[in-house]
């Protein structure tokens, strides 16, 4: 469905992406790293916000470089700082985005009641969103990111700034709709991914250095200490 080619990434002569390889089927994936590992710049080329140095990332089948706008369509992307409109109401902003990612007019009221009361908003609709706290905006960038139904959702460090009764409803909204999407996700917070993600990938100096299924058999935390803990 979704996979890196080949993907290099460099700036000036430090190589962030090194040969990177992976295909990605409908499942929730946990991205886990130390920082400067590669996460973001990943991320960053598969949502095609950068362009890679070489290799490719390709939609079903078509280089996502030829898609260009189409590709878009199919993706929502939380980037760990995110620009929201603060003179807009929650409601315009969502509505805006669902315009320009392509939603069918007809189902941006369902979609919109779906996503506020997922992100524990729908009382905050109104509202401009100069109006709210650090955790509020980061539950609507989140209700931005799922507002057009895409297949593809990526987060990055998305439960920054939420409390815990909130990345546990973050947690929820994952797994309610989960079904037929890629979704990758980038934490920091180890316990987050453990208890949602199908698959883990361990990168590390811009290679995915080890991937586990997350089935319950193994101990998370122990795996990412032994593979980095030569690091420290």
């Amino acid at each position: 469905m979704l996979e890196v080619k080949n993907l290099y990434k460099k700036y000036g002569k430090k190589c962030v992406l090194n040969n990177m390889n992976y295909l990605f089927t409908p499942g929730i994936y946990g991205l886990l790293g130390p920082n400067g590992a590669g996460k973001s710049t990943l991320m960053n080329i598969i949502s095609d916000v950068i362009d890679s140095s070489e290799g490719s990332v390709e939609y079903m089948g078509k280089n996502i470089k030829n898609m260009k706008a189409e590709y878009r369509k199919h993706i929502g992307y939380l980037p760990q700082n995110t620009g929201l409109y603060p003179e807009f109401t929650l409601t315009e902003m969502l509505e805006y985005f669902a315009y320009l990612r392509g939603l069918d007019k007809s189902k941006i009221p369902e979609m919109m009641e779906k996503v506020l009361t997922g992100t524990n908003l729908l009382s905050k609709k109104d509202d401009k969103i100069k109006t709210f706290s650090g955790g509020m905006k980061r539950r609507a960038a989140i209700a931005v990111t799922f507002i057009a139904d895409p297949e593809i959702l990526i987060f990055d460090e998305p439960t920054v700034g939420l409390d815990p009764k909130e990345r546990i409803r973050f947690r929820e909204l994952i797994l309610n709709n989960k079904k037929d999407k890629v979704i990758i996700i980038s934490s920091h917070i180890v316990s987050d991914l453990d208890m949602i993600a199908d698959k883990i990938l361990l990168i590390k100096e811009g290679v995915i250095a080890g991937e586990i299924d997350n089935d319950g058999s193994h101990n998370l935390e122990d795996e990412y200490m032994t593979l980095f803990e030569k690091d420290e």
